[in-house]
């Protein structure tokens, strides 16, 4: 069984708000700081199939049809938009490590580049 990436991201990204809503109700006050569960522990705690988030399988053109949002693809196409949607974003401090590591080359590695 494959689950839709776009709705499992959309799930999860529900979720994340939710614990965020409820992280900032009760333990702002007391000066914690919230730091959000791993994208795995979030997708192991989502019911895909009462949600409806299983893909059907089409035998005819080996495609998978999502019934919630419309997704038609491959099992190629649907490991490709799902690794997509979970990489993590590049932040600030991802830059500075990449300009660093960068800066410390020598003038041979550089122009490699």
């Amino acid at each position: 069984m494959v689950n839709c990436p776009e709705c499992v991201s959309r799930e999860i990204t529900k979720k994340k708000t939710q614990l965020e809503a409820e992280f900032n109700a009760e333990e702002q006050e007391d000066g914690y700081e919230f730091r959000a569960p791993p994208y795995r522990e979030i997708e192991d705690t989502i019911d895909f199939e009462g949600l409806g988030l299983i893909m059907k399988l089409d035998s005819a053109t080996k495609h998978f049809i999502c019934k919630r949002c419309g997704l038609y693809a491959t099992r190629e196409q649907v490991s490709d938009i799902r690794y997509k949607l979970s990489r993590k974003e590049s932040t600030k401090s991802d830059k500075q490590y990449d300009y660093l590591d960068w800066w410390q080359k020598s003038k041979s590695d550089k122009a490699k580049e």
